[in-house]
């Protein structure tokens, strides 16, 4: 499809090859982005799940945190899963020491607060924006959004707890949809950035 847009999966940690095949299945064309010249070449980025510490530390080695933050700033779209959700918050409750975030969303972030990873579960979530019946959600060591601010919308919760958020262009979950084969998710975020593109070019 000629006019697919292209989006980045951050390939720094955790399972970039997932959302490579389901944002392939959602009609982008797909890549692992490293280094600053190949976030350059992206219409969109996708931060998967992993460990927010690790992939905060990689991302300042491999000099692409602060053309991160300046795409994220300027409105470029970004999806988070799990960890993602932690760098996509403005603020964390409880980081590690020397943590940091891109940020692009207001809201506060608890780390690991579904439990640990032998407590990890799979959970059915209405998640506003995608249609038909309800996402699966695989919860791994998830976090959960404590509050949100006025500019950010609350898409979905789980057991009285804030698991998907939308600010702008920036579209976080607790959960991670592409372990499921249901990319609708992901869907809704190649729409996002089919927008976005469309915006920027009027």
């Amino acid at each position: 499809m000629t006019d697919a847009p292209v989006i980045g999966v951050l390939a720094l940690q955790g399972d970039v090859r997932e959302h490579l095949i389901a944002l392939a299945a959602a009609d982008a064309v797909a890549r692992p982005v490293r280094r600053p010249e190949e976030l350059a070449e992206v219409d969109g980025l996708v931060i998967p799940g992993g460990e927010s510490t690790t992939i905060s530390k990689l991302a300042v080695l491999f000099g692409v945190m602060e053309p991160l933050r300046a795409r994220v700033r300027a409105g470029m779209p970004v999806y988070g899963t799990c960890a993602g959700m932690i760098m996509l918050a403005d603020k964390i409750l409880d980081p590690r020491s020397g943590q940091e975030t891109i940020g692009g969303i207001d809201m506060i972030v608890r780390r690991n607060a579904f439990g640990r990873q032998n407590e990890s579960f799979e959970a059915a979530v209405d998640v506003k924006g995608v249609a038909g019946d309800p996402v699966e959600g695989v919860f791994i060591r998830a976090p959960w959004v404590e509050s949100v601010g006025a500019e950010a919308e609350v898409l979905a919760e789980h057991d009285g707890h804030i698991v998907a958020v939308r600010q702008g262009n920036a579209l976080a979950t607790s959960f991670h949809p592409e372990l499921t084969g249901d990319h609708r998710v992901h869907g809704l975020f190649v729409d996002m950035v089919h927008a976005n593109r469309t915006a920027e070019s009027l």
